[in-house]
């Protein structure tokens, strides 16, 4: 699973440079927790890490280069990264 957040961190890292390798770890981690989470409440059943993975890649391609500013707008994701670590 490490290396999953990890290869998505380093992608993301790329894709926005207001980003630290931290922070965009941390994104990755929120991103894959939320879609999973998201996905079985609304009562899908489990389809496996690599499902996961193409939908945060897929997130990262299309929103990674401005994902900052997802957090002014979003209260849940502010919180969420502040206490895991600051993001500018």
């Amino acid at each position: 699973m490490q290396e999953h957040y990890q290869h998505l961190a380093e992608l993301l890292y790329e894709k926005n440079e207001r980003l630290t390798i931290e922070e965009a770890r941390t994104w990755v981690e929120l991103l894959w927790e939320d879609f999973e989470a998201t996905y079985a409440k609304a009562g899908h059943d489990y389809q496996g890490k690599k499902v996961t993975e193409q939908i945060v890649r897929r997130w990262i391609e299309n929103y990674g280069p401005r994902l900052h500013e997802f957090v002014a707008t979003n209260p849940k994701y502010k919180e969420l990264l502040n206490k895991r670590g600051p993001l500018q």
